[in-house]
C-alpha cells in the first residue's frame, strides 16, 4: 500500500485490465450472463454508502458513478461489463480523482473496494484466471 500512496503523488488514475502488473487489478470473471451481472453490479453500487450512480447504458455494459473521498475530492468511477460467451462475463473498472493532483492511491483502493464487495455477494459465480 506504501507504493501505491508514493505512486499516487503524481498518478490521479488507476485501472484494471488484463495486462494489469498487479494481480489485484487483474480483470475479474464470473459464470454470469452479461444481463444478470449487470442487476449484480448496480444492486451493490446502489447499496454501497458514498458511491452515486449518474450513468447507465445497458447495452454497452456501462455503469458511470461518483464516489467522494475522505479529503473531500471527487472519484469519477467507470464499471465496464463484457460478456465473453452467454455464461461467461467480466468487469473491469477505471477511477480517476478530479483536479490537478495526485489521488495518494485512493483509487487503487476504491477499485480494490468495489472487487471486493462484489466478489463477496458473487462467491459462488467468480472463476478464477
Amino acid at each position: 500500500m506504501l507504493k501505491r500512496t508514493f505512486v499516487g503523488l503524481l498518478r490521479s488514475f488507476e485501472q484494471t485490465g488484463e495486462k494489469a502488473r498487479d494481480p489485484l487489478l487483474k480483470t475479474k470473471y464470473y459464470k454470469l450472463s452479461k444481463d444478470q451481472l449487470w442487476d449484480e453490479v448496480t444492486a451493490v453500487l446502489k447499496k454501497t454508502p458514498g458511491y452515486k450512480l449518474l450513468h447507465e447504458v445497458k447495452n454497452v455494459g456501462e455503469i458511470v458513478a461518483e464516489r467522494r473521498t475522505m479529503m473531500g475530492r471527487t472519484q469519477d468511477i467507470t464499471i465496464t461489463l463484457f460478456a465473453i460467451n452467454p455464461m461467461k462475463s467480466a468487469v473491469d473498472i477505471y477511477s480517476a480523482s478530479r483536479g490537478s493532483l495526485g489521488d495518494l492511491g485512493s483509487n487503487y483502493r476504491t477499485i480494490l473496494d468495489l472487487y471486493k464487495q462484489l466478489d463477496r455477494k458473487l462467491a459462488p459465480y467468480k472463476i478464477n484466471e
